[in-house]
């Protein structure tokens, strides 16, 4: 494959973010695939179907966590990694990569370890009941082996990315999501392996698009190389990386958190029925949120590399941008939503037991979409320019602020019961979202617009 490199420095700044941030929504939209073809094979076991994908979606809290730490030395170091290359220190770039790959393997080790030695007492506490307990436990049990595949693939592609190297970065998501698509139906139902099948089929697939990353970084393609040199922690860049990284792992991390508040309250409420629906808006929400995260993840080392060097008009152009594609993808994507709901209701739902519950459901939890666009444009921004502070407030201040208490209240006013746990979502957007967006306005434009 030849690999493609944009140089962020020359030409129009809206084809620069396009070359990277297309193959970057292709391979955010193919990585999905990990977890949705799962989903959809899941919930076509015959008989079981439905109490497997609830079994599963019980562990999303716990593969979410796995992504925090992925965002926290991987979307941390990204930035950074950029900025240096846009200042010519391509040597400290360096071993900002290769501290960060120290980082992931470490701690995806130790994620490993713990999850396999407590998993059943967090399970239950994130809603399981006895009847899908079994079907969780057969996920998450080989699903954890594989934690430092997918902390290498996915936390190391933003140094791909961050290169200019686009197309490499989307066949790293490619290589996994297309294994991933022949081996669930093969494992799952040729070699009768149900969900155990589902999880080693991902397994191998994270394997495989680890082994991709490792070989272009240490390859000759790659202009920064991953070297042995350049693995030594360094604790003072290190903090660094995390004090960057923090936004997204805050982010992925009360995600994780408004999960199992989800799940808890659903059980109380409405039981394993409705846990199974908001496995499945979960899932749909991935479907229609990956374009924005691969434009805004696309989007940020053409951001970062540009205010390194200090190039404030191309910086300025490139959020406006970002801004304007993302606002008129979501409410077209509303608008969808809104006319065929059942039928991304049983994309997941193959015996259709969900989908009564679900189509209800699903017009509260995506009403205002639009609304998430700013919170993810607000984010995006401020994570490119190192405002790290900034970045992990708001996301703070969505998911614990708002997401977490509305979950736990509103289904005790007037008698909402699940609705109110729906609720919460669409309410977060709206308040988080211009909280977000406004404050990115009137903090970094005016500083954008004095040093221009």
């Amino acid at each position: 494959m030849q690999a493609h490199q944009t140089n962020f420095s020359t030409g129009s700044v809206y084809r620069n973010i396009l070359e990277v941030s297309v193959p970057m929504i292709i391979a955010q939209c193919l990585n999905l695939l990990y977890n949705v073809v799962d989903r959809m094979y899941i919930g076509r076991i015959e008989e079981i179907g439905s109490l497997a994908l609830t079994g599963v979606g019980l562990c999303f809290p716990i593969i979410t966590l796995i992504t925090a730490f992925t965002n926290l030395f991987g979307n941390g170091g990204g930035p950074l990694f950029a900025m240096e290359r846009g200042r010519g220190n391509t040597e400290e770039a360096e071993k900002i990569m290769g501290n960060a790959f120290t980082m992931l393997v470490a701690t995806g080790l130790i994620l490993m370890i713990l999850g396999s030695l407590f998993y059943k007492p967090i399970l239950y506490v994130f809603g399981a009941s006895d009847a899908t307990f079994p079907y969780a436990e057969q996920y998450i049990q080989i699903y954890l082996l594989g934690s430092v595949f997918v902390m290498i693939s996915i936390g190391m592609n933003p140094f791909i990315n961050g290169q200019g190297f686009g197309n490499t970065g989307m066949f790293t998501i490619l290589i996994g999501a297309f294994l991933n698509i022949i081996l669930d139906p093969i494992f799952i139902f040729v070699f009768g392996m149900g969900v155990r099948g589902a999880a080693v089929a991902t397994v191998i697939s994270q394997f495989c698009s680890a082994l991709w990353v490792m070989t272009f970084l240490t390859g000759s393609k790659a202009e920064q190389h991953l070297k042995r040199t350049c693995l030594k922690i360094q604790w003072k860049r290190v903090r660094s990386i995390m004090a960057l990284g923090v936004s997204g792992f805050v982010m992925a991390f009360n995600n994780s958190l408004v999960q199992i508040a989800c799940n808890v309250t659903l059980q109380t409420y409405g039981g394993d029925v409705y846990i199974g629906v908001m496995t499945v808006l979960n899932s749909v929400r991935e479907i229609f949120t990956m374009p924005v995260s691969g434009l805004t993840n696309g989007a940020s080392p053409v951001m970062s590399y540009n205010y390194g060097r200090k190039s404030y008009d191309r910086l300025k152009k490139a959020i406006v941008f970002v801004t304007i594609v993302c606002v008129i993808y979501t409410m077209a994507a509303w608008g969808i939503l809104r006319i065929w709901p059942e039928f991304f209701i049983r994309l997941f739902d193959g015996s259709g037991t969900l989908t009564e519950a679900g189509v209800p459901a699903l017009h509260i939890y995506f009403f205002g979409f639009c609304f998430m666009a700013l919170q993810f444009t607000g984010q995006c921004i401020f994570v490119a320019l190192g405002k790290a502070k900034k970045a992990t407030f708001f996301s703070i201040f969505r998911k614990v602020v708002i997401v977490v208490p509305l979950t736990l209240i509103l289904p005790m006013i007037g008698n909402m019961g699940v609705n109110g746990v729906f609720w919460a979502e669409p309410i977060s957007n709206l308040i988080g979202g211009l909280a977000c967006f406004i404050t990115m306005l009137v903090t970094i434009m005016p500083e954008l617009k004095k040093r221009g």
